[in-house]
């Protein structure tokens, strides 16, 4: 697939640079760097270009095994991304100003005042310059709506601007806030890997001490007529083993020492992106987040949302002037400044009177689902940490969208949400929709959520929240999984946990191999087996999982009653318990026996044509509802 996006990239010549090729990247920002006095609009134009670019850069991080990229190319990707964010957020503030002096030939003719609105998917720029100096005039609306300003007397008489730039993208949050945690991690999984194969070695070197003393003193010489049967035996058992081989790959991951061929062959069939889940969602090894300041965010806990708003009060620059046919502007040296508000020295005996708070009203954009009132917290540019002191007064009307607050000085500000708001979920269902097709459902406390997955890529086919569907822009179009679970998250539908959220949500802890078998195995069987949740799994231990599963062949539309299922890495039993059932039992459903794996303890009851279809499901298919089952993490989270 790698191969394909830069195959897919230099066919299409359209002058992009590939985010791979380190020389390309370096002289798309030259060039971009040397382009001078460039409007709003066309900024606004090259700036799509730009994030895409820093998305497929994130991408590749996020989606390359860590085998296939070593620490320097990861730190030059990562160097890319700043570098991109930093230049586009520098060219707003050029255009900005070049706006700004062009003040005095755009103003209103009603107040006198400059007012001027830019849009695109993006960006939404709102600018206001006081020409006037209308001490009457302290609020600021924008373009007949409510959003805009409250200004005290002192900015209405000031040689100011006011911006409102509302970013759908957030270039101020930390790129990798966890990464020290993720180190922290992959040291300690270093160190545990270490220990367990210290340890394996040494009981496989005293295995193999021990079974060559009793080879020594125990074997005697065989005939070639003793030998031979043996290997007639053996030739019989292979060719009895060789119709479930291609699923036993998937199936089985055992690290014992005398099956390390096995182990190879499952490895390769694993997906990268499988292999990275199970580091990255399952092994929850990491310590409590440390101790934050006071007001400080812990972006742990909490996630932002709908972008970044940049609240900015600005000198205004000297205006064009028309002379003789020529237009005259002073260019200030140091570019577009910012007007200090309070002022840090004053000579007023009561500054909180003189500098009152600015209050602010902004519009939530459509696109971001909020489950509860929105908190506004404010960037502090010294420590580079989301505060969430220095705002009062808010209030936010649920029916316009239109949050209301005020601040003692302008800055950066966005909204967070609980990240864990939808965690646990109440319920969940996995089930086929169509050959190698298949849905997720999860129901939470505000919403249920369908997923639909096919070959490589996941789809949002339904939203509804609190029980009444709604329409959302991410119905419909289909995504890679990284792309897609970002994409979700980036709208407030986060049903995806990361590896310290179990500190912040009560779950249902299960062994991580327990947990992880249990889903390459129900991936495997999705094509034609029902999978759901089951309130019994929160009553047995961490090593073992429960949950109810049917045979659901499309065809059929009468589909069988729900099972119950115990499964625990290594051995699977069919319970002869209902769900309905007052108390729980581990015996075993008469007719029925151990397996070591699902595919096997279906094969006891299923009919022929959905063992069939599940020998033909397809790789792809397997690996993509593999991963999101991981992602979601369904056994451990409901």
């Amino acid at each position: 697939m790698r191969a394909l996006a830069q195959w897919k990239h230099y066919t299409e010549c359209d002058g992009s640079p590939d985010p791979w090729v380190a020389q390309e990247m370096n002289t798309f920002i030259s060039l971009w760097e040397e382009e001078k006095n460039e409007t709003f609009e066309e900024v606004m134009e090259k700036s799509k270009l730009v994030l895409s670019l820093i998305e497929k850069l994130k991408l590749i991080l996020l989606e390359t095994p860590s085998s296939d990229l070593d620490s320097k190319t990861t730190l030059q990707h990562q160097g890319f991304i700043l570098r991109l964010q930093e230049l586009l957020g520098m060219k707003v503030n050029v255009a900005t100003e070049l706006l700004l002096r062009q003040a005095s030939t755009l103003a209103d003719l009603d107040t006198g005042d400059m007012e001027k609105v830019i849009r695109d998917e993006n960006v939404t720029l709102y600018v206001w310059a006081n020409l006037k100096k209308n001490p009457r005039h302290r609020s600021v609306r924008f373009s007949d709506t409510q959003i805009g300003f409250e200004i005290p007397k002192i900015l209405a008489t000031s040689n100011i601007a006011l911006r409102l730039l509302h970013t759908r993208y957030d270039h101020v949050t930390p790129l990798f806030p966890t990464a020290f945690a993720e180190g922290k991690q992959k040291h300690m999984e270093d160190e545990q890997f270490n220990e367990e194969e210290r340890t394996e070695k040494a009981v496989t070197e005293e295995k193999i001490l021990t079974e060559e003393k009793a080879a020594n003193e125990d074997e005697q010489p065989k005939s070639e007529e003793e030998r031979e049967p043996s290997s007639v035996q053996e030739e019989e058992t292979k060719h009895e083993a060789a119709e479930d081989t291609s699923i036993q790959r998937i199936l089985y991951g055992e690290e014992d020492e005398f099956q390390t061929t096995q182990c190879e062959l499952e490895m390769k069939l694993l997906s990268e992106a499988v292999s990275a889940a199970q580091l990255r969602l399952v092994e929850n090894v990491v310590e409590m987040p440390e101790a934050l300041e006071p007001n400080e965010v812990d972006l742990c806990h909490f996630y932002p949302l709908g972008g970044v708003y940049h609240l900015d009060i600005l000198e205004l620059p000297p205006q064009c002037k028309p002379v003789k046919g020529w237009v005259l502007v002073e260019i200030l040296q140091g570019g577009l400044q910012r007007f200090t508000y309070p002022p840090e020295t004053t000579d007023e005996p009561d500054p909180e009177s003189a500098f009152p708070p600015i209050e602010v009203t902004i519009q939530i954009h459509e696109n971001v689902i909020f489950f509860e009132r929105p908190k506004v917290v404010r960037w502090d540019a010294e420590d580079k940490l989301w505060r969430s002191d220095g705002i009062s007064s808010v209030y936010y009307n649920r029916d316009d969208r239109l949050l209301t607050f005020s601040m003692d000085t302008l800055g950066p500000v966005t909204l967070i949400q609980d990240a864990h708001i939808n965690m646990p979920y109440q319920s969940w269902e996995l089930s086929p929709i169509g050959n190698n097709k298949a849905v997720i459902i999860v129901k939470t406390v505000f919403i249920e959520l369908q997923i639909h997955i096919k070959e490589t890529l996941c789809m949002l086919a339904s939203v509804k929240l609190r029980g009444k569907v709604r329409e959302f822009h991410l119905k419909g179009k289909w995504m890679a999984p990284i792309p897609f679970i970002l994409a979700l998250k980036e709208a407030g539908l986060n049903i995806f946990p990361a590896i310290y959220s179990h500190f912040y949500v009560v779950v249902n802890n299960k062994v991580p191999q327990v947990e992880l078998k249990a889903y390459r195995q129900m991936a495997l069987m999705s094509t034609a087996f029902s999978f759901a949740w089951s309130k019994w799994n929160m009553v047995c231990n961490s090593t073992r999982v429960v949950f109810r599963v049917r045979e659901h062949m499309i065809e059929n539309t009468e589909h069988s009653a729900w099972s119950l299922l115990m499964f625990s890495g290594d051995r699977a039993q069919m319970l002869k318990m209902k769900e309905e059932n007052d108390k729980f039992s581990e015996t075993l459903r008469e007719g029925t026996e151990f397996h070591s794996t699902l595919y096997h303890m279906m094969k006891d009851f299923a009919s022929p044509v959905a063992m069939e279809r599940v020998r033909h499901s397809d790789c792809q298919f397997i690996d993509s509802v593999c991963y999101m089952l991981l992602s979601i993490r369904v056994l451990s989270y409901s």
